[in-house]
């Protein structure tokens, strides 16, 4: 009985460190200033007449609202806020299609088009394919939680809110992310902010295009090398890319 007790006080012991290790990556990524409303209003300013798309809403409080652009779109399907107040209510995948087949903003072109959908990254990869059919070729391509600071805010499934991220969860999107960056097409960066802002643009170079192999998307390597997996960068480098 000794033994099953000293195993037992092991795993509390443990399982104590890694919930308050939790709760100190969750502060720490409170804390960092800049937000993705404060970086997407940078990329649009000096563009009068610009179009912004907005992917994943959820309430138009945490982001939407705050967007200056002459002419904004938002797209959701509703999961996460009942009232949702969007232009296309309609997942991201109902939204590209219609628009490939002419039947919703035709011919629009968008100055920014910001991802913050579903965080998996299969659908995350799609709405990167789909967003760099509709950019300008100014344009840029934003994506939220792109950077999870543990595993366990990178799990898969939400709903595990027992792990030490608590409800906090940024999901698969890292592997899209990084995925996206093998690309020759197209430049990128990550804003080390607000869980991860993602940047892309066909047009600025964002800095050096990811090289190190993980076939097999083991967050062990994400973590060791995130700083040249994501090209991690702070929102001043950006502003001094993109003058």
């Amino acid at each position: 009985m000794s033994l099953f007790i000293d195993v037992a006080k092991i795993i509390l012991e443990k399982k104590d460190a890694d919930h308050a290790k939790g709760l100190q990556l969750n502060l720490a990524e409170e804390e960092k200033v800049s937000s993705r409303t404060e970086i997407i209003n940078f990329l649009l300013q000096g563009r009068s007449d610009a179009n912004y798309l907005e992917i994943g809403v959820r309430n138009p409080e945490d982001n939407f609202n705050y967007i200056v652009a002459a002419n904004k779109y938002s797209v959701d399907p509703g999961v996460e806020f009942e009232e949702n107040p969007v232009d296309f209510q309609m997942t991201s995948d109902e939204f590209f299609q219609q628009l490939a087949e002419g039947k919703i903003l035709k011919d629009t072109l968008f100055d920014v088009l910001f991802i913050d959908g579903l965080h998996l990254a299969e659908q995350v990869d799609r709405d990167i394919n789909n967003a760099l059919q509709y950019i300008k070729e100014d344009g840029f391509i934003v994506l939220h939680d792109c950077n999870p600071p543990s595993e366990w805010h990178a799990r898969e499934t939400y709903n595990y809110k027992l792990t030490p991220a608590k409800g906090c969860w940024n999901g698969t999107t890292w592997k899209a992310f990084v995925n996206a960056r093998k690309s020759q097409e197209f430049f990128s960066c990550c804003i080390d902010t607000d869980w991860g802002v993602g940047i892309i643009s066909k047009k600025i170079d964002l800095g050096l295009r990811n090289e190190i192999s993980n076939p097999y998307w083991e967050y062990s390597i994400f973590e060791k090398n995130r700083t040249e997996i994501l090209n991690l960068i702070s929102f001043r480098e950006l502003q001094e890319k993109i003058k």
